[in-house]
């Protein structure tokens, strides 16, 4: 068996933050989406790669040195070339052979074992499934009946489900299935895998659900983003930072190093402060603030600011701030 990461899409859901940064490498806490997948992985001994595009090739060089694992990478620098997951899967097939395939989402963060997952794996299709309790909610996803382990019906993104219990981004592939994506992609949605899964039952291919609880995010929009930090920041992680004797932490935090903390401000609960960021007479909670932000007078909750930003003399709730902007209220 190979495990296969896919991490070759161009996240335009959230931009403008992940324009220039894959979304595999955002961080979730003190550790980057693609860690908690990574340390999953770990125990299985299988050989690991990353699936990636052209563009962000060297954003993961140091991923694949620091954990010894493989890199595939589709010649692609923009949203309108990619090869979508399924044909990504396609191109890992040709360089690496095929085989059964642990196939994992590079934006996908799940509370379950691998190890569990793969002792229910007997040779069919495997797909982990997860009910969002909310049939509003499961319209953006797979839908999966089930009869025991079985899937009976699965239907990609439909108008009206007919359940709240919905595929995620865990799946596993047995050999003579790989074998089929050249005629599968003669004709099919080379994008999401929900259609493969989907046709695969409709010719009438053997496939069971493997369920779990607990949490699974599909780190789709900024609301998930923040949701995931909220469920798995269970600790404070503070490095070297200059800070205030008037300033105030409120656990769970992660504070980068050369960060400073100057003033009143109060920082959390629940927020992420990236490296050599200055945060002045501020409060920042429910909130990502990445590298070298400037924030001074201002309130910040449930909201996400890019580097390099300066935001001055604001409140901003649930807002999501590209890069390098610059935003002030007058005094």
């Amino acid at each position: 068996m190979k495990v296969l990461i896919m991490a070759g899409g161009y996240a335009t859901r959230l931009w403008p933050i992940t324009k220039d940064n894959p979304k595999a490498l955002l961080p979730v806490g003190n550790k980057r989406i693609i860690d908690y997948i990574l340390e999953k992985v770990s125990g299985l001994d299988f050989p690991v790669y990353v699936s990636t595009n052209r563009f962000f090739e060297g954003y993961f060089k140091n991923v694949v040195k620091e954990y010894g694992i493989g890199i595939i990478v589709e010649d692609t620098l923009h949203e309108e070339e990619k090869l979508g997951t399924v044909g990504a899967m396609k191109k890992a097939v040709d360089e690496l052979g095929f085989d059964d395939y642990l196939v994992i989402a590079g934006d996908n963060l799940f509370s379950f074992s691998l190890e569990d997952f793969l002792e229910r794996f007997v040779g069919e299709t495997l797909i982990a499934v997860y009910d969002v309790g909310d049939f509003e909610l499961a319209r953006r996803y797979g839908v999966v009946l089930l009869e025991g382990e079985r899937v009976i019906a699965f239907e990609e993104k439909p108008a009206q489900p007919r359940s709240t219990l919905i595929s995620t981004g865990v799946y596993v592939f047995p050999k003579h299935v790989m074998e089929l994506l050249d005629e599968y992609l003669s004709n099919g949605n080379k994008d999401s895998p929900g259609y493969f899964v989907q046709w695969l039952l409709e010719r009438g291919e053997s496939i069971k659900a493997y369920r779990f609880s607990e949490y699974w995010y599909d780190i789709g929009s900024a609301d998930s983003y923040l949701e995931a930090l909220k469920t798995l920041l269970r600790e404070s992680h503070v490095e070297e930072i200059q800070i205030s004797p008037y300033a105030k932490i409120i656990p769970p935090v992660v504070i980068k190093r050369g960060a400073k903390i100057l003033g009143r401000s109060i920082i959390g609960p629940y927020a992420y402060v990236g490296p050599d960021c200055v945060i002045e007479n501020s409060d920042i909670s429910d909130s990502i603030i990445f590298g070298r932000t400037i924030i001074r007078n201002s309130t910040i909750w449930r909201s996400i600011i890019d580097e390099k930003c300066e935001i001055r003399n604001l409140e901003l709730r649930k807002s999501l701030v590209g890069g390098h902007a610059k935003i002030q209220r007058g005094e």
